[in-house]
């Protein structure tokens, strides 16, 4: 497993959650439906969003 960039940005799913204010769940839904940016999975139980690839996710969705 590719160790993450520490000049990367990570987010965990209560993050993401808090960032568009919805539960946490819904982070869950959206990426289980293909609606959200597929996480990182840094270790056994800790799975991450990149700040990144959230807002480029927001930029399209602005742009659309």
């Amino acid at each position: 497993m590719a160790k993450p960039n520490p000049q990367q940005h990570y987010l965990s799913a209560q993050q993401a959650a808090d960032r568009y204010g919805v539960v946490r769940a819904t982070i869950w839904t959206w990426t289980r439906e293909g609606d959200f940016p597929k996480p990182h999975k840094l270790s056994e139980r800790c799975t991450r969003w990149r700040l990144a690839d959230l807002e480029k996710w927001e930029a399209e969705r602005e742009a659309a």
